[in-house]
């Protein structure tokens, strides 16, 4: 099997794949801090287990791993702002904070108050891949709205499927 994929082909069949939009968080003792990722999923439900990555050029990257744990918080349309804000249009960790209200959580981590669902995760493993870090999270807590909808990435855009489906069946 010798055929290459490049970078720019993997990167536009990837835009096609639809995604939540998510703050992942953590504060600790090396700080607070904050970005912006679609790169979120499911490990293992035995113990609760998910996974994140952050690109390797990050200046975070030290503060996640020294305070060990990390929050993702899945974010609601009515937070598009505040993705970019943590995607880097803001470039101080508190004027990000300070767009959005915060729950202080057993652990010591921060959730977006009113996300559709909060994992709190306390970080097992740290792996670099290729330009970014994976962080592997076992699940520790979770906080669940019963209502909203979540903001979804596709095509180098937000959408938001259920809105849009509604008004098609309108």
């Amino acid at each position: 099997m010798s055929m290459t994929v490049t970078k720019s082909e993997f990167r536009d069949a990837m835009a096609r794949v639809c995604a939540p939009v998510n703050v992942i968080t953590s504060k600790g003792p090396a700080g607070r801090g904050g970005f912006t990722a679609t790169a979120m999923c499911s490990v293992t439900d035995e113990p609760p287990t998910l996974l994140v990555c952050m690109n390797a050029r990050s200046a975070q990257t030290g503060l996640f791993v020294e305070n060990r744990r990390f929050c993702v918080n899945v974010l609601t349309p009515d937070h598009r702002d505040l993705a970019g804000l943590f995607a880097g249009q803001q470039s101080d960790m508190e004027a990000r904070y300070a767009a959005a209200d915060w729950l202080d959580l057993p652990s010591g981590n921060q959730a977006l108050a009113d996300a559709i669902v909060s994992f709190d995760c306390r970080l097992i493993e740290a792996r670099p891949v290729g330009t970014h870090n994976i962080f592997i999270g076992e699940v520790v807590g979770i906080r669940c709205r019963k209502d909203g909808e979540a903001l979804l990435y596709f095509d180098r855009g937000y959408v938001n499927v259920a809105s849009e489906a509604r008004s098609a069946a309108g």
